[in-house]
């Protein structure tokens, strides 16, 4: 699978101008980077990704804080009646984010996918439920991954990680670049509810969903690595 494919459908459509059709496709190098690099600081390979061109807005019902810019999601799929995750990139962050902030996200999202394996692996999974609050869902998301740590052996990827993940991704100059190039300009945008953002996994789907023996092997160590890791912290 071409993961720019549906960008290149888009710009075909008329939906993407040239210019920014031209800089995802030119900074698309950057998340390629990232990738290569997550794998080989971690030893297990990404899942497969695609860029969706469009931003997405997600929204909650509450006064505060209550408007977000998602700029990559892990979503789990069901085919062949099994269940993969497929990572979705949002194009405005290919096309303004820095490299540390794409590599940092593309990270974050590898260790959602992780916990996702770890979870299915061992059958904990039944349904992924986002609240509708973005301030919980916030919290929720930071509660679902494995320790960065026990991933990663590249520090400056882990810094990365952890400059930008304080209490949920923000970064203001990000924000302002998609709100003026691509919201402000009318670019495609998908809005979304936290509360509608729901997938439903059907038990008998992971019941014959089957990893790796890598994997598996892998996820094993990781979290023995994390159980030493919380150890430490607390003694």
């Amino acid at each position: 699978m071409d993961p720019l494919v549906k960008v290149h459908e888009a710009h075909d459509k008329g939906q993407l101008p040239k210019r920014i059709y031209g800089l995802i496709k030119k900074r698309f190098s950057i998340v390629v980077d990232g990738i290569d690099r997550i794998e080989s600081a971690s030893g297990i390979n990404y899942p497969v990704a695609y860029v969706e061109p469009s931003a997405i807005i997600s929204q909650s019902s509450t006064t505060s804080y209550s408007y977000g810019i998602l700029y990559a999601r892990t979503i789990p799929v069901v085919s062949n009646d099994q269940v993969q995750v497929v990572i979705q990139i949002s194009a405005p962050l290919v096309a303004f984010g820095l490299k540390g902030s794409i590599h940092a996200i593309l990270a974050h999202e590898f260790l959602h996918y992780l916990e996702l394996m770890r979870r299915i692996s061992k059958m904990e999974l039944l349904s992924d439920e986002l609240s509708g609050n973005l301030f919980e869902s916030t919290y929720s998301d930071s509660t679902r991954l494995f320790e960065p740590r026990a991933v990663f052996n590249d520090k400056t990827l882990l810094s990365h990680i952890t400059k930008k993940f304080p209490e949920g991704f923000r970064d203001y100059k990000l924000e302002d670049k998609v709100e003026k190039f691509w919201t402000g300009k009318q670019l495609p945008t998908i809005t979304i509810t936290l509360d509608t953002n729901i997938v439903k996994l059907a038990a008998n789907s992971l019941a014959k969903t089957k990893l790796a023996p890598k994997l598996l092997q892998k996820l094993k160590k990781l979290e023995q690595k994390a159980s030493k890791l919380r150890k430490k912290k607390y003694y």
